[in-house]
């Protein structure tokens, strides 16, 4: 079972070396999760004389006022055998044999975090010390709370420190170590005031009467021990700590516990409980309730650390990879995120995302409709055909067919369809740029760089630009190519079908009459239908091979091309991220690392059990 305390007092320095220390954060914190021994008490309550009678060591600073401005995480690790020694975390290849050093460091760690202000702080010290006369335990030594502010020191002090005991012990993991002065009533009592409020039915609780020894003559703290005073869950403890002369006289912890073990023996008021009292009694029973709490939290422990890491990872992957610092990184990077976009853009016109479909509905719906919106009527109105057959006739009328006045009708009315062309070019080529647009945004790497995100834009509808203006030259030309040269065979069987205005046999006189007329316009109209049908099957098949083709071929191959003559200073200006989101990452990379260095701790004990 030992191993577990061992695995808290692992995951309690691996939190306090990546920030995460109980502190307020948008972050999840291990810290709160883990099960920790809080001592609590005022100012000249004997708080710091119980932890070294449970050390066996002078090694906390003293003085007047308030000297605890930090929580002190003390990490006690039993030794079978050598020499005792002391660990800070921050001064990790350094042991300290000497424990009057360890009270000077403690204090000018404390000093270096608040800058001798007599303030206080969150960040807590971790302290280790190894040796044969501990037990394996974790105690949090949190400042002592007080009514007043000393000289130097703000007066919202008194209410910072009892913020910063309360945020520690309020959480369901903490143990409470409430100090008690036996000396006072524990009505008055600054630390069973705060255990109450956070733990009304002392579950959490236990307390520790100190200054036993120092009670007026005909009075004793049996019924306090008993919790006849005031009840907890768990039995009291008494302790007998040094006198101030001894500690001056530097009498040693050893002989003061077999002092304080005689007390309890040999006092009438105390023998029955003396099983049950004295620091070394309190040490043990700290440590084997440690241990047991820390055992059945081990599944929650579990469970949470696996959740936060999925939660972690799936923050980190959309907060993107970080910048790389070489300019071959950031030029692969920066081609990685822009294959990244140009995929989703393939996805989107190959159906495998929305938007594909409405460059069809340009070609099924618009297109056609534009078509048939077409006035031909007027190109082929009675007046319009014969000024148009006899200009073409010019001082000598057509002898068998106004071929002259044919191509004039239907040039001037296939000219009409290049405004539907037109406007099909311009249709996908705004559904494209739509499309430029979507995929960006759904381009998470993008999301990280607003420089980058803009300049693939402008690359990107440049592109489309070049690629409109292409298709609109070939859909044009397709007109153009119409109006330039007509299809033989449609007229060549005009002749056969008098219907149709095609008899050559009428003679000179009577061809401009309405009859005629009008049968030439019904020619003309016929022709320009099925050219019609030919061009809506045709400017499609244009449009795409000018514009979707290539969009999907080359959309940012310009872009490309350009990216390779930059230098790094302008790759950099391209992977310019917010520093938020920069910040964001490395605080999150530091998470998940803790978060994934618990899991291995705890699945190695785990499988050990």
């Amino acid at each position: 079972m030992e191993n577990l305390i061992s695995l808290v007092n692992k995951l309690q320095r691996a939190c306090t070396a990546l920030g995460d220390h109980g502190d307020e954060s948008a972050l999840p914190t291990l810290w709160d999760s883990l099960p920790a021994i809080a001592v609590v008490g005022g100012q000249s309550s004997g708080k710091s004389s119980v932890l070294e009678s449970i050390v066996g060591k002078d090694f906390l600073p003293r003085g007047a006022g308030i000297v605890t401005r930090r929580p002190l995480v003390l990490q006690l690790h039993r030794l079978d055998e050598g020499r005792e020694y002391a660990e800070f975390m921050h001064l990790p290849r350094k042991k300290f044999s000497d424990f009057a050093a360890v009270r000077k460091e403690i204090s000018d760690e404390t000093d270096r975090e608040t800058g001798r202000s007599k303030q206080i702080s969150t960040v807590p010290i971790h302290l280790s010390i190894y040796s044969p006369n501990v037990v394996n335990l974790t105690l949090i030594d949190l400042p002592g709370l007080t009514k007043v502010a000393v000289e130097g020191q703000h007066e919202s002090i008194v209410m910072d420190i009892e913020n910063m005991v309360r945020s520690f012990i309020e959480k369901p993991n903490c143990i409470i170590l409430a100090i008690s002065p036996a000396n006072q009533d524990l009505a008055t009592s600054d630390a069973i005031k705060i255990s109450r409020e956070v733990d009304p039915k002392g579950e959490r609780t236990f307390g520790v009467l100190t200054k036993i020894d120092l009670m007026d003559k005909g009075t004793d703290a049996v019924d306090m021990l008993e919790g006849k005073s005031y009840k907890l869950q768990f039995p009291w403890i008494g302790v007998v700590n040094r006198s101030q002369a001894d500690i001056n006289k530097s009498v040693d912890m050893i002989a003061a516990r077999r002092r304080e073990r005689e007390y309890f023996q040999n006092s009438n008021e105390y023998r029955h409980l003396a099983q049950r009292m004295g620091s070394e009694h309190l040490g043990k029973m700290l440590s084997k309730h440690l241990e047991q709490v820390i055992k059945s939290r081990i599944p929650g422990l579990q469970s949470l650390i696996n959740k936060t890491i999925a939660e972690l990872e799936g923050e980190l992957s959309r907060l993107g990879k970080t910048v790389a610092t070489d300019a071959g990184g950031k030029l692969y990077m920066i081609m990685e995120i822009c294959r990244s976009f140009d995929q989703i853009f393939k996805e989107h016109l190959d159906g495998i995302r929305p938007g594909g479909d409405k460059i069809y509905l340009v070609f099924d719906n618009q297109l056609p409709a534009a078509l048939k919106r077409l006035q031909f009527d007027k190109q082929l109105a009675m007046d319009n055909v014969r000024k148009l057959i006899t200009e073409a006739d010019g001082y000598q009328p057509h002898l068998i067919a106004p071929e002259q006045g044919y191509r004039r009708l239907i040039e001037s009315t296939l000219v009409t369809i290049r405004g539907p062309a037109e406007a099909a070019v311009d249709a996908v080529h705004a559904l494209l740029k739509e499309l430029v647009q979507k995929s960006i945004n759904e381009t998470m790497e993008l999301k990280q760089y607003p420089s980058l995100r803009v300049e693939i834009n402008n690359a990107a509808i440049e592109s489309l630009e070049r690629m409109r203006d292409e298709s609109r030259k070939a859909s044009l030309q397709l007109v153009d190519m119409e109006c330039c040269y007509l299809t033989v065979e449609f007229f060549r069987k005009l002749p056969q079908d008098i219907e149709k205005g095609g008899n050559p046999t009428h003679s000179i006189f009577d061809r401009y009459n309405d009859s005629y007329l009008r049968r030439i316009g019904s020619n003309v109209l016929s022709y320009v239908n099925m050219v019609c049908g030919s061009l809506r099957n045709s400017i499609p098949k244009s449009v795409v091979y000018c514009q979707v083709r290539e969009a999907k071929r080359s959309l940012l191959d310009y872009f490309f091309a350009e990216l390779g003559k930059k230098e790094t200073k302008q790759l950099s200006g391209l992977l310019d991220e917010d520093p938020a989101v920069m910040q964001r990452r490395i605080s999150i990379g530091k998470r998940l690392e803790l978060y994934r260095s618990a899991q291995a701790e705890i699945d190695a004990v785990a499988w050990a059990k």
